[in-house]
């Protein structure tokens, strides 16, 4: 049965769950720029863009938050360029909530362009082979002149596979820089007291580790906290196998994020397990290869027995592309290269990944969330 709490809100950050069914959670963060619904999907913006898309139309499939990239953002054009030119709501004309990264992850894929020491990340930029050091007060920093509503900690990402040792000594690393990232962060001044921290869970898939990581954040104290270090290669099987027991670490009062995640049944699942905040760049980059996610599963619109199709991509989506355009039509842009079918493809898989979310919103507050998520496997994966 739907449990139902009351929500009150403060005016910089304040979380409420409204309504819980078995581990999934619905309810809402409130800040200064504007409400954001959980379950969230967070469109990715990574060079203060969402990719295809205007700020208007991102906002129109119903997105409350999207996501901005420290790493790519502090090489072009700069966060001190960005803070001159008021900030990056400003600069790229989005009013509401903002989540920036803290560049640990793109840093860390850098493989021989980076070295990492107890200070940080030495790395060299991928843009023109500039030397750079992104340490957590440095990341810090940079959040704070782009003007972030939600800060997240620098952290080190290992990656899939790795040793037991090698994901421990990693975790105590990140949790020495989440301390860091805190002190940081409360020494930002009005920033600080306007916009909200995250801090990272990591320790790979072991369980132990993922205990140890979840009470020195705990210790340390933070608005809400991501699952860090999944969606990197082990497949969904064993994330969710991780997610059995890694978001219950975390306090239930504060929202989870899973960071990275993915596909529409990924979210569903994370939702099943706890899970209130994602972003991926899927929908956006499928979306300008051509793929569509629609509620019966992904349709690749490149395919011939498209061309002459004159039904809508989804018949149960009621977004502007599926409203006016034929699946011919989009074949046709799609296969010309125009860059219209990008756009369109893109707009219907963000309102897609919207959709989904408000679904599984309402059916937590109905108590039907296990009827939802079967019926939606059933159709999307033909189970």
């Amino acid at each position: 049965m739907a449990k139902r709490m009351q929500p009150r809100f403060d005016s910089r950050f304040d979380f409420k769950v409204r309504a819980t069914d078995g581990k999934a959670r619905t309810g809402s963060i409130r800040m200064l720029r504007g409400e954001i619904r959980t379950p969230a999907f967070m469109p990715v913006g990574t060079a203060a863009t969402v990719k295809a898309m205007r700020p208007a139309e991102v906002r129109a499939t119903g997105a409350d938050i999207i996501l901005g990239n420290t790493y790519h953002l502090m090489l072009r054009p700069t966060a001190e360029r960005m803070a001159r030119l008021g900030g990056l709501h400003n600069f790229m004309g989005w009013d509401r909530p903002i989540l920036t990264d803290s560049g640990g992850y793109q840093v860390m894929s850098l493989s021989s362009l980076r070295k990492i020491s107890e200070e940080g990340v030495a790395f060299q930029s991928h843009l023109d082979g500039s030397r750079h050091m992104l340490s957590p007060e440095r990341s810090m920093e940079i959040q704070r002149l782009l003007g972030s509503d939600i800060v997240m900690a620098f952290d080190e990402c290992p990656a899939n596979g790795v040793s037991r040792d090698e994901a421990a000594k990693s975790m105590a690393l990140s949790m020495r820089w989440a301390r860091r990232s805190r002190d940081g962060f409360d020494s930002g001044g009005d920033h600080a007291a306007r916009a909200a921290l995250f801090g990272i869970q990591q320790g790979s898939l072991d369980e132990r580790l993922r205990k140890e990581s979840a009470d020195a954040l705990i210790d340390i104290g933070f608005d809400g906290y991501a699952v860090g270090g999944l969606a990197v290669g082990e497949g969904q099987e064993a994330m969710f196998g991780c997610l059995d027991f890694a978001p219950d670490m975390l306090p239930a009062d504060r929202p989870r994020y899973l960071m990275g995640v993915g596909k529409p049944d990924d979210l569903v699942g994370a939702v099943e397990r706890g899970i209130d905040m994602f972003d991926c760049v899927l929908p956006t980059r499928s979306g300008r290869n051509g793929q569509a996610f629609t509620w019966g599963g992904p349709v690749n619109i490149r395919n011939a027995k498209h061309a002459e199709d004159q039904g809508p991509l989804d018949a149960r989506c009621d977004c502007p592309v599926c409203s006016t355009w034929s699946r011919a039509y989009l074949h046709h842009l799609v296969r010309s290269g125009e860059i219209l079918g990008a756009m369109l493809m893109t707009q219907h898989n963000l309102h897609f990944y919207q959709s989904l979310m408000a679904a599984m919103r309402a059916a937590i507050a109905d108590a039907r969330f296990a009827a939802f998520a079967a019926d939606f496997r059933r159709d999307y994966l033909k189970k």
